[in-house]
Parts: C-alpha cells; structure tokens; sequence
C-alpha cells in the first residue's frame, strides 16, 4: 500500500528541518529501526529512524532542501507518481452547491466568480501567517511548491523584489546626480538553519538585554605554576580554560546572585552552576553546557569539556547537551585576542569573555616585575544584576584565579 513519509518534529518547536543526506535510494528496501536520513536542524544533525518497512519508490524532498515538519518527503510501497494536492479538508474548495448555482444562474457577475478563485487559493499555513505580517497579497503571487501551491521561498522571493523595487526607483531619483557605481563581485553563501538561530538570537539579546561590563586583569603566574605541576604527574593534562570554568563556579557559587535569568515575571536563582562553553565549529558556534561544575574536579571538568566539544564539531551533540546553561564562557585567548565584550547568551544573565595571557609589567610589593597577566570582561544583564553584585563576583572570579589552591579543595 502506497504511503507517504512525513518530515518528523525533531526537536520541540521545530517548524523547519533540513534534509542534510539521504541514507538511502529510490528502490531500496527499509526496515523498521533504520537510519534512513540526516536532518538538519539549527542546532544538530539527527537520525531519521524508518518507522515502517518497505520500498522507497521516490525521494521527494532533495537534500539541502529546507523542509516544513510533517510535509511529505518520500513514497513508500508506490509506483513513483506523487500526487500531492491538498486535501479538501486542508484548503477551501468550492462548495457544490454554488457550483449549480453557477450552472443555473445566467447573471452571476465577474466579481462572484473572482471571490471564489481567491478562495481557492493554495498556500501553506507557514506562507500565509508571512503574508499577512508582511501585507502580501497571495492573489498576485506564483507558487513554487507542488501543483502550485505558496510556500515560504515564495513570500520570500516575493518581499525581496519589494525591496528591489524600492531601491530602484530611490536610484532612478538620483541618477542625474550620482555617478553609477562599479558592480561588486562577489561569492553568496547559503545560510544554514543555525547561522539563522544565531543571527536571530544575538540580534534579540544585543537588542532587548540591557549589557553592561565590568573588565579586570588577574596576574596569573601562580595559576600557571600550578597547572605545570599537576600536568606533570596527571595522566590527563589540564588546560587553562579548565582552571577558568572552575573558578567561575566557585565564584557563582560565593554569590549565587549571579547564577541566574530573568524569566519576565520573575528572576531564577538556580541552585547549581551550569557553565555553557562556547566551542567554535565549521557550521557555527556550539555552547554544550557542563553540569554542576561547582561539584566537579578539573580532571572530571577537562575530560566533559573534550567530550562536548567533539561533539559539537560533528553535529552530534543532543538537545540536552547544549541547553539549559546558567552562564557562558567565551575564550578567544588561543587566537591571541587581548581582551573582547561578549553578546549575552539569553536567558542567562552573564558571560565572561576570555583574553589571552600575556606578559607585562607589575607591581608587587611596590616592585615593577614582569608577570602574566589575564584580561576579562564580564557581559551582565542589567534586569537581573545590579553594578555591586557583578563587581562581587568579578573579585571573587579574581581571587579564585590569583589564588589556584582554592581550586583544587
């Protein structure tokens, strides 16, 4: 019996989903539990699993093609031909009755007869909430989608050539004036699902989070002194960045105001600290997310850190594994970054960007010497956190890192 398979909801409140690889070939068998895709979402690359067994007979939806959860994407158990017209209790039809009126009525006007094509109009839920935020009269576009059917690249395309237009009859206006400029080459890169998420969400939190910043300079000689020990006899090398996270849980631990968001109607102070760590991949930015680091040791901080970030660089890491941090780490320091202001990761209230350890004059004792030293800056929403309270926790972030003992107790 010919069936149709549909674009899963991978992840909650997944609407789109992209199909990165067929698993699989028109005319290939399956069977229940089989890998029979990689789906893109803006965050990983998940396994479709077959749910049933059978013949794929055709391929609908072609990889790299963005797709709507629960379109068709694939035949199974048919002979190719895919018919793909909305059902009746989808999209509005003419009901029966008015056609009869039609077959018996000499004076039906032409405005009766176009109010009835418009309301048979074929577009997909997505497409027509689109249209209506963006004033787009769906009677005067083309669809792309199957049997003509609207879809989003269409609105899409749609506002593009507004925006064309515009810019067009602005330049026609000034034509006499400014002299035509020189066509910039240029390659276009696709956007992939989560260089939109993060375009998205660092617009919203750089645009509706009040930042402010706090910097401080840690001498971190001692910090480096101890890590060389433990390195030389531990079987597995601790880094720097593990001794940092460290110390921001100790910190936010010392002043638990700082462990947490804002929630609109309310602030949630958690109970433990999950550090979300940024990991830079091929496709974007990852922060998989260690959990109770206030708990853990560095080699057990080390080993967690090494897991995720393997992971992240190849797509694998599951939703649990990168969401639901209390606070973020964004080390640039191994690109020889001085020092940098991070965007807040929303709705965490706080970031600390890391610099590079540099050496630098000090003065000790009243003594200029030549120590290392670790530039940060701390990120903090201002709803959540006042000016005193980061400053509390900078210093004690500080000590933590001046004083490396603390960390290994």
């Amino acid at each position: 019996m010919s069936k149709l398979l549909h674009m899963p909801e991978v992840l909650a409140n997944t609407t789109h989903a992209t199909i990165n690889k067929w698993l699989v070939a028109e005319g290939d068998q399956i069977v229940i539990g089989q890998c029979i895709a990689e789906v893109e979402t803006d965050k990983a690359v998940v396994e479709m699993i077959a749910e049933e067994e059978g013949l794929i007979s055709k391929l609908i939806a072609q990889e790299g093609e963005e797709v709507e959860v629960g379109a068709a994407i694939a035949q199974l158990n048919g002979d190719g031909q895919v018919d793909l017209t909305p059902s009746p209790a989808v999209e509005q039809t003419v009901d029966s009755t008015v056609v009869a009126q039609v077959a018996t009525q000499k004076d039906v006007t032409a405005e009766t007869v176009h109010s009835q094509t418009v309301e048979r109009i074929f577009a997909s839920p997505l497409a027509k909430r689109l249209a209506q935020q963006n004033q787009l009269d769906l009677a005067e576009l083309n669809g792309s989608g199957p049997r003509g059917r609207i879809v989003k690249r269409d609105i899409e395309l749609a506002l593009e050539q507004a925006i064309a237009q515009v810019a067009a009859s602005a330049a026609s206006t000034t034509a006499t004036t400014t002299p035509v400029a020189t066509a910039v080459e240029y390659e276009e890169v696709a956007l992939s699902n989560m260089r939109k998420t993060i375009a998205r969400r660092l617009t919203e939190s750089k645009s509706t989070v009040p930042h402010f910043y706090l910097n401080v300079q840690c001498h971190v000689d001692a910090l480096l002194n101890i890590r060389q020990q433990i390195n030389a006899v531990a079987k597995e090398k601790i880094s720097v960045n593990d001794m940092i996270i460290k110390a921001v849980a100790l910190a936010s631990a010392q002043v638990p105001e700082m462990n947490a968001c804002w929630a609109e109607t309310a602030i949630h102070q958690y109970h433990h600290v999950d550090i979300s760590v940024a990991v830079a991949t091929e496709k974007g930015l990852f922060t998989p997310v260690i959990r109770q680091v206030e708990n853990k040791s560095l080699s057990t901080i080390h080993r967690e850190v090494a897991e995720l970030a393997e992971l992240a660089r190849e797509g694998k890491l599951r939703p649990e594994q990168y969401q639901g941090g209390t606070f973020s780490i964004s080390n640039l320091g191994m690109f020889g970054v001085s020092d940098f202001n991070a965007i807040i990761n929303p709705p965490q209230a706080g970031i600390l960007a890391v610099g590079a350890i540099k050496k630098q004059p000090i003065v000790v004792n009243d003594e200029v010497q030549v120590g290392s030293v670790l530039r940060c800056s701390l990120s903090a929403d201002h709803r959540v956190i006042d000016g005193a309270v980061a400053a509390t926790w900078l210093a004690a972030f500080q000590q933590h890192i001046e004083d490396p003992l603390k960390l290994l107790i």
